[in-house]
């Protein structure tokens, strides 16, 4: 083996490798003797046929092929180990060159990181303020949930609540397909599309509509975005929403003593979600600083296994057990949707490199203890908490539950640094 490195970006190392002809042609022969015991030869019988006679029945090239196969993993190891290289996946190997056989593995290699200097970051967490027109925005929310519909034989008008069947598209593509689904007709939506809740009002009971919409070009399916849009409709039920009034009788229905009780506990539910609203964009903040300070460098690899776990999250997440299922039922490709996702998982990336390297720079650790006070934790509302204790210890969970419990922790840390201690 005559072996060659070659340095590549985005950490990544080529290694170019020779083959000897003494090694392809003992390859040659342990190929062979696989081969004849598989292949059945007329005239011998499995493990019989003699090499020349088996060549010319599979023919040369599969024999060659079928060493090399076994060949090239073998010599990529010996020559990584030579180089003392460590992978962090498998290699993409190809064939350069036949005569000699010449091949190229491209080897990913572990992450580099350098953080840079985030003792001296300062960040200020934004001042949390709930005012009355909050309050009274919130109260009514709790009215329109608490609101009766009642049929009605009119036309739509905003505020209404009508079930109804969807069709729409763009460029001959399916962009929403749907069946019966209940839909809240409020002035100014954006669901499903800026325009679609004013497209209806006046539109009648069992009638057909059909309209066009435009396409924001910040819509998430990028293959959609600043496209004109045909949608038909077919309104099988409009309801009117009638509204309760603002009273103790409102305040009691949802547990709260009188009105005066209601708007003291919305007001301070609202204050207690924008303080967490607070502290998220404090974290977010500190994090994007510290990128900013810092300089990473990785394999593509890992933005490539990010977009599919992703991609997968989002296919169970909307019952499907197959990601292949989810692509057809949404009309799209991998490599569609891979385009949509890469910001958000090079961003990802990006942070877990980070932040692992803050836990081991702070040395940060979690104890075995921290890990069951999770996971009993985790239990505690279950109805099976047997049997969720059993899938929650397994190895690789209790792995994953581990690293978020030390990112979390190393978060927490960053935000001690960065505001003096007053969070955390």
């Amino acid at each position: 083996m005559k072996l060659t490195t070659e340095n590549m970006e985005n950490r990544q190392v080529a290694l170019v490798i020779e083959v000897e002809p003494g090694e392809l042609e003992k390859s040659q022969k342990e190929a062979y003797q696989r081969l004849v015991n598989k292949v059945s030869v007329p005239g011998f019988r499995k493990g019989k046929a003699p090499r020349p006679v088996l060549e010319q029945h599979v023919g040369k090239e599969t024999l060659r092929q079928e060493a090399l196969e076994h060949l090239m993993p073998q010599l990529y190891q010996q020559a990584a180990k030579a180089q003392g290289i460590e992978p962090i996946a498998e290699p993409q190997m190809e064939i350069t060159q036949t005569e000699p056989v010449v091949f190229k593995a491209i080897v990913p290699l572990k992450p580099t990181v350098e953080l840079g200097d985030y003792h001296d970051m300062k960040v200020e967490p934004e001042p949390v303020e709930v005012g009355n027109d909050d309050i009274q925005a919130a109260v009514e929310r709790i009215r329109q949930r608490q609101a009766v519909l009642s049929p009605v034989d009119r036309p739509i008008q905003f505020g209404d609540s009508v079930t109804l069947d969807i069709e729409a598209s763009a460029d001959g593509k399916t962009l929403l397909n749907h069946k019966g689904i209940v839909y809240d007709v409020e002035q100014n939506s954006a669901a499903p599309l800026p325009g679609f809740a004013e497209n209806l009002i006046g539109v009648e009971k069992n009638k057909e509509e059909t309209f066009t919409l435009h396409i924001p070009n910040d819509y998430g399916a990028k293959e959609f975005s600043g496209k004109e849009c045909l949608c038909k409709v077919a309104v099988s039920e409009i309801k009117e929403k009638k509204l309760p009034e603002l009273s103790d009788e409102l305040a009691q229905s949802v547990g709260c003593d009188d009105l005066t009780s209601l708007r003291e506990k919305v007001a301070a539910d609202l204050e207690a979600g924008a303080k967490e609203e607070s502290h998220l964009k404090l974290r977010q903040k500190i994090l994007d600083g510290i990128i900013e300070r810092s300089s990473v460098d990785y394999p593509l690899i890992l933005e490539q296994r990010e977009m599919a776990y992703i991609l997968q999250d989002e296919a169970r997440r909307l019952g499907y057990a197959k990601v292949e299922d989810y692509l057809k039922s949404a009309n799209r490709t991998a490599e569609e949707f891979s385009k949509e996702l890469h910001p958000v998982a090079r961003k990802r990336v990006i942070n877990t490199l980070i932040l692992n390297k803050v836990a081991e720079t702070e040395k940060i650790e979690i104890t075995s203890s921290e890990v069951d006070n999770k996971i009993e934790e985790m239990t505690r509302n279950v109805q099976d908490k047997e049997k969720m204790r059993q899938f929650l210890a397994l190895p690789r969970v209790r792995e994953s539950i581990e690293q978020s419990l030390r990112t979390q922790k190393t978060v927490d840390r960053l935000v001690q640094i960065a505001t003096g201690n007053k969070e955390g």
